[in-house]
């Protein structure tokens, strides 16, 4: 079993930032593949970003490639989702997910574990 936190969503203006902040009680960050998902209104679940068990290396969707960064901290069993450049578009609630056994990184489905999610809102 895995428990997820998250926090630091908010209000922000265009072009602002916010950092997300995703605790994980159960297993160790660096155990299982952590995600980052997000659900704007009237829309489906779709995968924002992702660092690998596997490799530790990061991923991300295109819609946020160069502007959001994940990062992880295993001292704090923390994964971190650093949000610049915000765009109205990014407005939605921000899930972290966790499996050990992740093989399509980019698949809702197939995440085992799931948060409460946390509210960006971007004001243009």
């Amino acid at each position: 079993q895995v428990q997820l936190v998250e926090s630091g969503g908010g209000l922000v203006q265009a072009g602002g930032s916010l950092r997300l902040s995703c605790v994980a009680s159960g297993r160790t960050v660096s155990s299982v593949t952590m995600g980052w998902f997000r659900r704007a209104p009237g829309k489906d679940r779709e995968f924002v970003a992702a660092i690998s068990r596997f490799d530790g290396n990061p991923y991300y969707a295109d819609s946020v490639k160069g502007r959001f960064t994940i990062s992880r901290d295993n001292a704090k069993n923390t994964v971190y989702l650093q949000m610049d450049s915000l765009k109205p578009e990014d407005t939605a609630v921000y899930y972290c997910a966790a499996d050990r056994t992740v093989q399509l990184i980019t698949a809702a489905g197939a995440y085992d574990y799931w948060g409460q999610g946390t509210q960006v809102t971007v004001s243009s």
